[in-house]
């Protein structure tokens, strides 16, 4: 029998609160390149672990520890150099030797590093623009040795997962807005200049958005002040007609704040060689951005554990926080009369990963409705996903899960 609790939760609808917060990094943000590289080299060595054990055969590892520190640039209006480039440290541990098997990591992960930059970063080039050094270190036997062990997987650490549902109107309007500014298709034609690295902040003041974008401009593709100034109007009326299918609330939209308007020189506004900051003084670290569902959102629980890159076998840090958003999704979306849930998961170290100290589910019901008529069905979803939890570490392996 698992502990498998379901309460309800004793706080305002999100979308009945007078004030909301949302922040998403996108994907060209120092901090979402780490979390990037870090879950490509996981894959990438599950993939080798795979390859030689067999199926479903990964060894224990951690690719979390990725660090940028930042280059030096100098962008021009159509044009601009890189002076320094950015430095990219991979760091971890991975299980290099294992029943006669050698696992080259370093190459592996510095292959996964820079196929990750080149797809993500248009205007990046990986030779020139970037020194990649790994550091991943070996594996603790202890933890090496937990993939012999019989029976279900036993986790790593005593921690938390947590995961909501559903997606507020200001939650779906930011994320689907750097989706979108950041999809391949959209930097084409008059957006060339738009570059990767994007972040949105929204503010919803009881039924008034404000958008708060930040957007690097790739230099080559702005010739002028004027062109930068045509870029980031068109940009802004993108984003605003994307807002009148999202939401009926009244949608403010301000983008690149900082910029000198009056100023006829690069210098003036937020111009980058590549479309990120990290050529030029913003630093990275896995696990400062977004949660596992994409966004940071104070008004709602989070979990400061880093998703990116931890193994998808037995790290409960990682296994948990994506859990718990799929769990959370499929209540509202099959359970009659949910209106929101919360749901926390805890681990306890040594113990089943399936079988967790505690499944805690707090929903917020429609009116009407009873906590007694919808606690079966609510117990039976988080029971079945924990029946198939190993279809979490299957996902994460093929890329199915977003962690940042």
């Amino acid at each position: 029998m698992r502990n498998i609790i379901v309460d309800k939760l004793s706080q305002t609808p999100i979308e009945e609160l007078d004030i909301e917060i949302v922040e998403r990094k996108g994907i060209g943000h120092p901090d979402s390149i780490s979390d990037g590289i870090a879950e490509s080299v996981s894959r990438a060595l599950c993939k080798e672990y795979m390859d030689k054990l067999g199926e479903g055969k990964v060894l224990h590892h951690n690719t979390d520890e990725v660090q940028i520190t930042a280059g030096e640039s100098n962008p021009a209006f159509g044009g601009g150099e890189i002076i320094k480039p950015i430095d990219f440290l991979l760091t971890g541990r991975g299980v290099r030797k294992f029943d006669g098997e050698k696992f080259a990591i370093d190459r592996i992960a510095i292959k996964a590093a820079k196929k990750y930059l080149d797809e993500t970063l248009i205007n990046f080039n990986v030779e020139t623009d970037a020194v990649v050094e790994c550091k991943i270190g070996e594996g603790s036997g202890d933890l090496v040795d937990v993939f012999k062990r019989k029976g279900a997987i036993s986790s790593n650490d005593t921690s938390f997962g947590v995961g909501y549902a559903p997606f507020s109107e200001t939650e779906n309007l930011v994320l689907s807005t750097e989706e979108l500014l950041n999809s391949k298709s959209f930097k084409k034609g008059k957006f060339k200049a738009v570059g990767e690295d994007i972040k949105i902040m929204g503010l919803r003041e009881k039924n008034k958005i404000a958008l708060t974008v930040a957007c690097a401009m790739v230099s080559s593709h702005v010739f002028d002040a004027e062109s930068y100034k045509d870029t980031k109007a068109d940009l802004k009326e993108t984003i605003l007609n994307l807002a009148a299918k999202k939401t009926d609330k009244n949608v403010e939209v301000f983008v690149n704040t900082a910029d000198k308007e009056d100023s006829n020189s690069a210098e003036g506004y937020y111009l980058t060689v590549t479309g990120t900051s990290a050529e030029m003084g913003d630093d990275g670290s896995v696990g400062r951005g977004n949660r596992a569902n994409g966004l940071i959102t104070p008004n709602r629980p989070m979990s400061m554990e880093a998703t990116s890159g931890k193994n998808p076998i037995n790290h409960v840090g990682k296994i948990y926080n994506i859990l718990s958003n799929q769990i959370a999704h499929d209540i509202v979306n099959e359970v009659e009369g949910v209106k929101q849930t919360n749901i926390m998961i805890l681990s306890q170290i040594g113990k089943a990963i399936d079988q967790p100290k505690a499944a805690t589910t707090q929903l917020i019901l429609d009116d009407g409705y009873e906590l007694d008529k919808v606690s079966k069905k609510v117990k039976e979803i988080v029971d079945e996903w924990l029946d198939n939890i190993t279809s979490i570490t299957e996902g994460v392996v093929k890329g199915k899960y977003r962690t940042f």
